[in-house]
């Protein structure tokens, strides 16, 4: 069998955005592919033809990320094909242009230029839009200035950049830079007319938006906040016909999700009050009546988190994880390792109607008929049809990639950590694997905490299988997939996750007698980063360990992180001013005058869920107390490195950690 090599990921296809046409007759869906000279990615729009059971190309310009169906045969899409877009942009005026391109053939045609940075858009009717745009009060838009007036904005524009204000939390984003006073706002546009008109106030930061069957409501789940973002959310009702927006349910603290018409006067949604559990509790579904405002719980005692939260770094692109499909609302939930696709009804039935293990990234239904993104066992994502629980693959992009190269399968290891707790982890096995041979392995902690590995293929994991080593990883208690007591840690980080792992550690070894005691590496990244982090004050049992983009100083993460000062009151129970004493107990950096573990830091400039301050006080502490150790830093990069940065970049990191490991466990 051949290897796995770092840079194979540019030879993977990924998918995204999989959408019917309204008859269901063709379906179109984004493939995405990374580009290494040019350090991107190169997404075009491709068709599915149901009925001809045959896929193709559509755009070529490489640009194409979002499009939406007009009809049965038009697709309209974002793109960029005017040379002279680059310099507006470069010059601070913000644009969207679209095209409209048939299905059938001939060239893509433009249809409209909107003057914002349009961050999503769906179709009402005729020449009527929606769209949710950045807006901020404190820039002039371009678009409704005077020649004049607009090269006087466009002069003041170059001679602000270099200084930034700042005067309401968060002021920054992960993946989006400095967001003070930022709002994702909502707007309707009239291609006819080019008419726009917004629909949400200047303080109203749009979450998602649903339009109902008819064409004549949207329920819009939103917040709304001056000076500090609250974790609490509100539904927002807007009628196009009377273009008034109203709130409806008046709940003090209460986290909703999108929500959707399963009726003319009803919605459907999940939601939590985060009382039992914080912020990571469980949501449940309520049906909320939009004209006495009524809400009730229809599923009082489910425990199960609605979303795929098994981690890959084999995605690129967005997609689908609920919608509406005739009278019932499909969604996707995380249940032990895997996700499911499962439908409820307005009574609270839930049916799971995807049966195999693995991750499916994103569907849509039309009538009986469902696709779906998914990764199965070890194998890439391709394209699937659902049809009453049986799966069928479509697609072949990722069959040439992985053709003859060896990928190792998952072998299930459980432990049990404690009374009634039974945590499961997997070990992969290296290359030209020899039961008589020692190998070097490395412990992988996935992020979150509240996500979980599964049966996925994992290129990195995989890489350093085709390297030699043994990889072996696990769901400690944290981690998502089963229930709320069980991802419940508020107030333990580094308790009883940390024992978790230390439990799963030994019985790997005790399972696997092939693996060198005396040569085994650790590495994660975010709480994976953390709780290396942790590792490494709280035992000498590995031998070189990798921290990525992680926490080491949870009172500097609380006052630097796009999500700290809310994430951590939370989930540590502590903040600066009360408690504090915890807060350090709970921080790495504590412990770091007891490391002997040479440590890799890896981390991105632009990363603002875990600033990279976080590294560098951990790094600095490490090096005073005379511990090899090492700071690798990525520009133009965020907490994304290890998932969507660029290619070079991310072939880059995954050379720094291999090379780390290699020096001291080889």
């Amino acid at each position: 069998m051949k290897r796995i090599f770092n840079d194979d990921f540019i030879n993977y296809k990924f998918l995204s955005g999989v959408k019917y046409s309204p008859d269901g007759k063709n379906a179109c869906f984004v493939l995405h592919e990374a580009h290494m000279e040019e350090n991107c990615y190169n997404s075009n729009l491709w068709i599915y033809k149901e009925g001809e059971d045959r896929y193709f190309q559509l755009t070529s310009n490489n640009k194409e990320k979002s499009f939406l169906w007009l009809d049965n045969e038009t697709i309209l899409f974002e793109g960029s094909r005017n040379p002279k877009d680059k310099e507006k942009k470069e010059a601070g005026e913000e644009l969207s242009r679209f095209y409209r391109i048939n299905i059938y053939g001939g060239e893509a045609l433009e249809a409209f230029v909107i003057p914002y940075k349009i961050t999503s858009f769906k179709h009402i009717k005729d020449s009527v839009y929606l769209f949710t745009a950045t807006f901020n009060p404190n820039k002039k838009p371009l678009h409704t200035l005077h020649k004049e007036d607009k090269e006087k904005e466009v002069r003041l524009i170059k001679e602000e950049k270099d200084y930034e204000g700042i005067d309401e939390i968060p002021f920054w984003s992960n993946g989006e830079g400095y967001t003070n006073k930022n709002r994702n706002r909502l707007y309707m546009y009239d291609s006819s007319d080019e008419k726009i008109i917004a629909i949400t106030d200047e303080t109203v930061d749009v979450e998602d938006y649903q339009i109902d069957n008819n064409k004549d409501k949207v329920i819009i789940t939103a917040s709304n906040f001056l000076n500090k973002r609250e974790v609490k959310n509100h539904l927002l009702i807007w009628s196009p016909s009377s273009n008034a927006v109203k709130r409806i349910v008046s709940d003090e603290a209460f986290q909703y999700g999108t929500g959707y018409f399963i009726s003319e006067d009803t919605i459907i949604c999940t939601g939590s009050d985060m009382k039992e559990y914080g912020l990571n509790q469980n949501s449940k579904f309520y049906l909320i009546n939009i004209n006495t405002e009524e809400k009730s719980c229809i599923t009082p005692k489910f425990d199960i988190s609605t979303w795929n939260s098994v981690g890959s770094d084999c995605r690129y692109g967005a997609s689908s994880t609920s919608q509406i499909n005739g009278n019932l609302l499909y969604f996707i939930t995380t249940e032990g390792d895997s996700s499911f696709l499962n439908t409820i009804d307005q009574e609270g039935d839930i049916q799971q109607i995807s049966t195999a293990k693995g991750s499916i990234d994103g569907f849509d239904a039309y009538g009986d008929k469902i696709l779906f993104i998914g990764l199965r066992e070890q194998h890439l994502q391709e394209l699937y049809r659902l049809d009453k629980g049986t799966e069928e693959r479509i697609t072949c992009f990722n069959e040439e990639p992985l053709k003859g190269k060896y990928v190792a399968k998952p072998e299930l290891i459980r432990v049990t950590t404690a009374p009634g707790v039974e945590m499961d982890g997997w070990v992969i096995k290296p290359i030209n694997f020899n039961e008589n041979i020692k190998y070097p392995a490395i412990l992988n902690i996935h992020g979150g905490p509240k996500t979980v590995y599964g049966e996925v293929f994992h290129h990195e994991m995989q890489y350093w299988a085709s390297e030699g080593y043994v990889v072996f990883f696990c769901n400690p208690r944290g981690s998502d997939g089963k229930g709320n007591e069980f991802a419940d840690i508020r107030g333990k980080y580094g308790t009883i996750d940390y024992e978790d792992i230390m439990k799963f550690t030994d019985a790997v070894l005790e399972k696997c007698s092939y693996i060198d005691k005396e040569k085994i590496g650790v590495t994660g990244g975010s709480y994976g980063g953390f709780m290396t982090n942790w590792i490494i004050g709280h035992t000498d049992r590995f031998k070189a360990a990798v921290s990525q983009r992680g926490i080491s100083n949870w009172t500097t993460m609380f006052t630097t992180s796009d999500i700290g000062y809310y994430f951590e009151s939370d989930q540590i129970a502590a903040t600066p001013w009360k408690n504090h004493d915890k807060l350090w107990w709970h921080s790495p950096l504590k412990y770091a005058d007891k490391v002997k573990t040479p440590t890799l830091f890896i981390h991105s400039e632009e990363d603002y869920r875990c600033w990279w301050v976080e590294a560098i006080q951990m790094f600095t502490a490490l090096k005073y107390h005379n511990i090899e150790s090492r700071l690798y830093m990525f520009r133009g990069e965020n907490h994304e490195l290890s998932r969507s940065g660029k290619p070079k970049h991310r072939s880059r990191r995954l050379k720094e950690i291999t090379d780390w490991f290699n020096r001291y466990l080889k």
